[in-house]
């Protein structure tokens, strides 16, 4: 493996690329690609990468690409692509046949605020709206972590025990083009981790069928239901994978949540993305002058893991959510989920909303401060707090 100095776009560029090759043997690869800021370095990446066995599409709209996927997936073979924003809203019909086809197909998607007014900056709100799609999702912090989850994200997506697409999710420009170091595995690392792309349900030329058609609602019910019992089964199914990724690789890609600080912490900072980094090193300075603070890093949105996440606050009486993104007329939607998995466990949690960098703001550690400062003197909660509006 090579250490070298490189976007978190090139991270998943490579990510995808030789995840991709590692199917030369079976049904190869596809990618349908279609460019939109700030994720266009990582479509032209893997277009310009020698496929062994493999087609890259350029189609005319987010919509189709994902449509080549869905294609190429239902055929066969390992199917990605990436997108961000309002490609992400145009791709949105086609995202949500992908999930209820079961198709294991991995999408980084960058995230940038949802216009108008057009804004190219970090928003979580573009992939959060696909929150009810039938899709895994990660959501990132390092370039590393990036190009980590992508490879975890399609042993993961294809399993036969799950067989569900997956999100890979990054913060735009604080990371999709920002250089820090990341190790990038050689090919034969990849081949070793990926098995060859098996999908049980493919087409299949001998024997025709139709896929999609009418259904009665108790049908689509069974499928609803047996897309729920995948969802139960990634986290142990993770797990194992995660473990298989460390023996391989030898450095951990992460779990679905990263407790810091967290065992006699009695106020906690939940965050994900970038903000994370920020958050930890507050809470380092802070914990250095005697408090009791600490914060929780959350990767996994699909399957979100609120029970665990309240465990882990168990020694706290508050808990700051920082969401970069905004639910119209609610909140924040990580907030959202932690006050519904506190429901009936920790009744006497005090959960507060702070919507950070929402639109693309910078989420600095005076920023932090302020929460922390905010959060130790709240008795009650109240509406969710915004941060950094200048008006």
């Amino acid at each position: 493996m090579a250490v070298e100095i490189v976007t978190g776009n090139h991270a998943a560029g490579y990510g995808l690329s030789t995840a991709g090759e590692a199917n030369r043997d079976a049904r190869g690869a596809c990618c349908g690609i279609y460019p939109i800021t700030p994720q266009t370095e990582i479509v032209e990446y893997v277009a310009k990468f020698k496929f062994t066995k493999g087609s890259v599409v350029p189609v005319e709209s987010e919509h189709s690409a994902m449509g080549v996927c869905i294609g190429a997936s239902a055929a066969g073979a390992r199917s990605f692509t990436a997108s961000s924003s309002n490609g992400l809203a145009y791709m949105a019909e086609n995202i949500f046949t992908a999930g209820f086809y079961r198709l294991p197909i991995v999408l980084v998607g960058v995230n940038r605020t949802l216009g108008p007014p057009w804004n190219i900056w970090a928003d979580q709100g573009d992939t959060l709206m696909m929150r009810d799609a039938a899709w895994i999702q990660f959501y990132c912090e390092t370039n590393q972590e990036v190009l980590d989850s992508t490879l975890l994200a399609f042993r993961l997506a294809e399993d036969h025990r799950i067989m569900l697409p997956a999100m890979v999710i990054m913060d735009a420009f604080i990371m999709s083009h920002t250089q820090m170091n990341t190790d990038l595995p050689e090919q034969e690392l990849v081949d070793a981790f990926l098995p060859h792309c098996d999908i049980p349900h493919r087409l299949v030329h001998e024997k025709p069928v139709t896929i999609g058609g009418l259904a009665w609602p108790q049908e689509t019910l069974s499928m609803r239901v047996e897309t729920d019992e995948a969802f139960q089964r990634v986290p142990e199914v993770y797990e194992e994978h995660r473990q298989t990724f460390q023996e391989i690789f030898g450095r951990d890609p992460g779990g679905a949540f990263a407790p810091f600080e967290t065992d006699d912490a009695e106020v906690i900072l939940i965050a994900s993305g970038t903000i994370a980094s920020t958050t930890r090193e507050v809470v380092r300075r802070r914990r250095k002058q005697g408090e009791k603070v600490g914060m929780i890093k959350v990767k996994t949105f699909r399957p979100f893991p609120g029970a665990e996440l309240i465990d882990a606050c168990k020694n706290a009486g508050k808990v700051g959510v920082l969401d970069r993104n905004y639910s119209s007329g609610t909140g924040g939607v990580f907030w959202q989920e932690i006050k519904a998995a506190a429901q009936g466990r920790r009744d006497d949690l005090m959960i507060q909303d702070y919507l950070t960098g929402v639109c693309g703001g910078d989420v600095v550690p005076e920023m932090i401060d302020e929460v922390f400062d905010d959060l130790c003197g709240r008795t009650k909660t109240e509406r969710p707090v915004w941060k950094g509006i200048d008006r």
